[in-house]
């Protein structure tokens, strides 16, 4: 299928209120759609399922809803060609409303002496801020967040019963395929100027480690193998993150995916530690609702047939091939909610008992300014 068709259908099936998502997986070149045939609302039960997830941020008292494999089509675009200039992404002056800065830092300083206080260790703490703009096609913006963000997981999912939500994550909650299991670290913030070879404060570092630690923690009675990779800096548009890799093997096929999504959803890079009291504290104190930010989405049990090699060997079984399953879901972060009046951006940071206030507010703007600029 040629790229304008492609996108056009995209439009069409948004324009007759019909549930789709459309993605390209970070460092990747085709771009994914899977359309629902019918607007019906499905949801998860177990994560036997397969399908397109997506996932609040609080499981407990949210449904996850799926784009059902076996009631949609998909379209494939091997490759996406932009048809735009391909300059690095261009920063945008965001204007904060009037006493949000106020606001986020008494936030942060709540989170602060709640840790002085009592056994949380680190709680994320985020804020939404409406962007009024002019009404556009979801096509066009997704296309941007193609243009701008090659290394990071780019999408655009839509519902009618639900809304239209578009991303580019940086960071892999698990991708699991023949029980290998794939997961990441990633925390800290700091914008990127000429290189990747770059300093970290302590804050940073002790933010990172704490994520890492807690990954190892919570997968090690399920997991066996663990590795865990030297921490490297990351890059996720203008910005730099800490990052360790972190791969295992699962015990065996009694596993159930729904215990290892459990045991690391949400994690400490965007909830806290201890995960319950740091939960606790962010439904208590933000004063918004997160809705699917912090939440998780991805591929789910997606089925392939993979064919056998062509060798003289096995010439009379070529027509038979192996059908296997992967899930690959990632952390819904650097994302927006948008209508026909605007778009919520969703930003957030760790806080430790060394956090600065004010700089965890620029933090924030700083990521602001770097999704908005695909409006």
């Amino acid at each position: 299928m040629d790229q304008d068709a492609f996108f056009i259908e995209i439009q069409n099936h948004f324009d007759e209120a019909l549930p789709f998502v459309v993605y390209r997986k970070p460092n990747q070149k085709t771009v994914i759609a899977l359309l629902q045939e019918e607007d019906e609302l499905h949801t998860v039960s177990d994560f036997s399922e397969s399908g397109f997830v997506f996932a609040p941020f609080d499981t407990t008292t949210s449904e996850t809803i799926l784009i059902p494999q076996s009631q949609s089509f998909e379209m494939r675009l091997d490759e996406y060609v932009t048809t735009q200039s391909n300059e690095d992404v261009v920063t945008t002056s965001v204007e904060a409303a009037q006493g949000a800065k106020e606001q986020h830092i008494a936030l942060v300083e709540r989170g602060i002496n709640k840790i002085k206080n009592t056994g949380l260790k680190k709680v994320v703490l985020s804020r939404k801020q409406k962007i009024n703009h002019n009404y556009e096609s979801p096509v066009s913006i997704f296309k941007r967040l193609l243009d701008s963000y090659a290394t990071a997981f780019v999408y655009c999912w839509y519902h009618p019963k639900v809304g239209l939500w578009l991303g580019a994550t940086p960071e892999t909650l698990l991708s699991v395929e023949n029980r290998k299991l794939y997961t990441m670290s990633l925390a800290g913030t700091q914008k990127k100027e000429d290189t990747l070879d770059v300093s970290w404060g302590a804050k940073e570092i002790e933010e990172q480690q704490l994520v890492t630690d807690t990954i190892v923690y919570n997968l090690k009675d399920i997991v066996d193998n663990l590795q865990v990779s030297e921490t490297h800096t990351h890059q996720a548009g203008t910005l730099l993150h800490l990052k360790t890799d972190i791969t295992a093997i699962v015990h065996d096929s009694d596993t159930k995916l729904a215990s290892i999504i459990k045991a690391l959803h949400p994690t400490p890079a965007v909830c806290g530690l201890p995960k319950l009291e740091a939960r606790d504290f962010i439904i208590a104190n933000e004063n918004y609702d997160r809705s699917f930010y912090t939440g998780f989405l991805g591929e789910l049990n997606i089925k392939t047939e993979k064919k056998r090699a062509s060798t003289r060997r096995n010439v009379e079984n070529l027509a038979y091939g192996a059908v296997k399953k992967h899930t690959t879901l990632y952390v819904n972060l650097r994302c927006m909610e948008v209508d026909a009046q605007g778009a919520q951006l969703y930003v957030g940071g760790g806080i430790t008992t060394s956090s600065q206030p004010v700089l965890e507010w620029e933090e924030t703007v700083n990521k602001l300014q770097t999704i908005a600029a695909v409006l």
